[in-house]
Formats: C-alpha cells, structure tokens, sequence
C-alpha cells in the first residue's frame, strides 16, 4: 500500500512540475491600456468644451467609418489616400495595424490628426522620422499649416499639424488625458 502510494505521490508531483513548469511566478504586462487610435482621439475630443470645438470630421470616406461630428476610424487598406489625407507614408503602412483620423471641415491644413497603433512598439523611433519627412516635405495648397506634433502615448503615435493655436490646445489636452504621452516632435511648418 505504501509502494502504491509513492507511486502516486511521484506522478502527480511529476504532473503538477509539467504543468508548472513553463510558469517563472512573473506575468507578462499587457503593452497598452489603450484599445485603439480612436479611443485616444475620442478621449481628448471628449474634452473640449462646446466653445472650443472647431467644425470637424473624422475616418475615411467609407459609410462604416466616417464621422462628421469627431473622431472616426481610418481604414488602410487605402494607402494613398492615407498618405495624401493623413501625411502617413504609404511605405510604411505594414508598421501600423489600426488608425484614426480627425480633421477640420473647413480646411484640412487647418488641423489634421491621425492617431496609429504601432505593430511593433520597438519600430516608434523610424516610423516618427518616416512621419516627420514626409509631412515637412509637403508643397501645401489652400492654406499653411504653422506647426506639426508628433506625440507617443504607449506603443500609439498621434501626429498632427495645422494653426499653431488648434495645435497647441490639441497637444495640451492629449498630455493632460494621457500623462504617459511624451511630444517626439515638434516642428515649425512655416517657412
């Protein structure tokens, strides 16, 4: 009775070190808190008071995703249109796996926001540098923008440009909702 015993005691020590043995006591984080770009954007959206909201639109041009009254999601399947609404460069797309757009009706050059969850947190560094060429690179029509921001918030990039003044309150209310926001860039538009 005690050999049988034993031999029971082995095997489910043996069991329970298998079933254990992959688990070093740690758990893995998640990466973000944040569910999407949209949320971000809806987020400081939320807190603008009804004086300070400018007429605005967001998404792409498809009846599931655009918005005429804030935020919405941009598809990517469409990487031109990304690149020419957005100022995401085409060629970096595959770095991104979800987006969010929000824009002045009046005049894109008034404020253009897109928001970008990273597919690899580790690709934020090339994929700011892609963003900040391809913007300053632009020849602008119908308007100037003054100035454009390029802030990190967990493994998420928010890029934006426009008047300094929108782009300025707009900076001011992302860092405040999100205190783990960090400005990447920062750039004059203005000749």
């Amino acid at each position: 009775m005690k050999r049988i015993f034993a031999v029971l005691m082995a095997a489910m020590l043996m069991l329970s070190l298998v079933a254990c043995g992959g688990n070093t006591g740690t758990t893995t984080e998640p990466t973000s808190t944040i569910a999407s770009p949209v949320e971000i954007l809806n987020t400081v959206w939320a807190t603008y008071a009804e004086d300070e909201k400018f007429p605005a639109a967001g998404g792409d041009m498809t009846e599931e995703n655009m918005n005429m009254e804030g935020p919405g999601v941009y598809g990517l399947a469409d990487t031109e249109a990304l690149d020419a609404t957005l100022g995401f460069p085409a060629a970096s797309v595959s770095k991104i796996d979800s987006a969010a757009s929000l824009m002045h009706m009046m005049n894109a050059n008034t404020f253009t926001c897109g928001a970008y969850h990273l597919v690899n947190a580790a690709d934020k560094d090339t994929v700011v540098s892609e963003l900040k060429t391809n913007i300053t690179g632009r020849q602008w029509m119908c308007g100037f923008p003054d100035k454009l921001v390029i802030v990190a918030v967990e493994d998420y990039l928010v890029s934006y440009f426009g008047n300094g003044e929108i782009v300025d309150n707009f900076t001011a209310k992302l860092t405040t909702s999100y205190t783990q926001a960090t400005v990447v860039c920062e750039e004059s538009l203005v000749s």
